[in-house]
C-alpha cells in the first residue's frame, strides 16, 4: 500500500483523539480479538491513561486517513504518588524497576503501537516511529520502557520467544529485571505461536531457525530495543509481553537518518 502524502502529528483534537481510539480498537477488538464484547458498541479502546496531560498519542495519516497511532506516556507525579510509585509509569506496577530509574534519565512508556492491516507493509510504520523518537526527544526522554507484544497467551511459547531474542543476542547487557510470580496466565492456551515442529526444531536446540513475533523483531532491529525480563503475561489483553528498554543515544544510526528524512520533508503540526 502506497501514499504519496504522509504525515504524523501529536493528536489534541476530539476528531483525532477519536481516531486514535478508533485505530486501536480496530486492531486490538476488531481484528485480535482482545478486548471485552461491550467494548464493540462504541468501537473505541481507551483507558484512564489516555486522559492524562502527560500522555502524548501520535497518529499517522496516509492523504487524509489516520492509519496508525501509538500512545507515549511520560512521567506522572500525580499518578507516582497515588501508587507509591517513583515515576508513574504502568511498567513500574508491573516489574520492580528501581535498577533502572536514576536522577539523569528520563523514562517514558511507549504502548499500544498500532497500524491498520491493510498499512502495516507501507511507511506507516516508520512514520510511527519517526514520531515518536522526535516528539519524545523535543519533550526530553532519555530512555523508553515498554513490553512488547508477543502474540500468544500460552506461557512456553512465551519462553520461547525469550531463547529466540537471546540467541539473537537481543538481551540487554546492562539490566534485568524479576518477573513476578505467578504470571496468572491461563491453564490452556488458546493462541498459540509456535507450530509443533517449530517446537520440535527448539527442543533439537535449533533456535536459529525459528521466528521471532513482530514487535519485539521490529523494536530490536529498527529502534536498538534490549529486553530486561523473562515474558510476562498481560491481564488486560491476556497475552504475554516481552520486557524492554531502548536508549535514545543508541537508536540504530540507519534509523534516525530515516528519521530525519521523514521530518526534512514534513512540519508534524501540518
Amino acid at each position: 500500500m502506497t501514499c504519496r502524502h504522509w504525515r504524523w502529528r501529536v493528536a489534541t483534537t476530539q476528531r483525532e483523539l477519536d481516531d486514535v481510539a478508533r485505530i486501536r480498537w480496530a486492531v486490538f477488538g476488531g481484528e485480535l480479538g482482545l478486548l471485552p464484547e461491550q467494548s464493540a458498541l462504541s468501537q473505541r479502546e481507551v483507558t484512564c491513561v489516555d486522559t492524562l496531560d502527560t500522555t502524548v498519542h501520535v497518529l499517522v495519516y496516509a492523504g487524509d486517513e489516520p492509519v496508525a497511532t501509538m500512545r507515549v506516556a511520560l512521567p506522572n507525579a500525580e499518578v507516582a504518588a497515588n501508587l507509591g510509585g517513583k515515576v508513574g509509569l504502568e511498567m513500574e506496577q508491573r516489574l520492580d524497576l528501581s535498577g533502572l530509574l536514576q536522577p539523569e534519565r528520563v523514562f517514558a512508556e511507549p504502548s499500544r503501537f498500532c497500524v491498520l492491516p491493510k498499512w502495516r507493509r507501507s511507511e506507516a510504520v516508520t512514520w510511527l516511529q519517526a514520531g515518536m523518537y522526535a516528539e519524545s526527544r523535543r519533550r526530553g526522554v532519555t530512555h523508553w520502557i515498554a513490553s512488547a507484544n508477543l502474540e500468544t497467551d500460552s506461557p512456553a511459547d512465551a519462553l520461547l520467544s525469550w531463547q529466540v531474542a537471546a540467541r539473537r543476542g537481543w538481551l540487554s547487557p546492562r539490566w534485568r529485571v524479576a518477573v513476578p510470580d505467578p504470571w496468572r496466565a491461563p491453564v490452556h492456551p488458546r493462541n498459540p505461536f509456535y507450530t509443533p515442529e517449530e517446537r520440535a526444531r527448539a527442543a533439537q536446540g535449533l533456535l536459529d531457525e525459528l521466528r521471532l513475533p513482530r514487535a519485539p523483531s521490529l523494536f530490536a532491529r529498527t529502534m536498538g530495543a534490549r529486553f530486561i525480563a523473562e515474558p510476562i503475561y498481560d491481564t488486560y489483553f491476556q497475552w504475554f509481553t516481552l520486557p524492554l528498554v531502548m536508549a535514545l543515544d543508541e537508536v540504530p544510526a540507519d534509523s534516525v537518518a530515516r528519521f530525519r528524512a521523514l521530518e526534512n520533508g514534513m512540519s508534524p503540526g501540518a
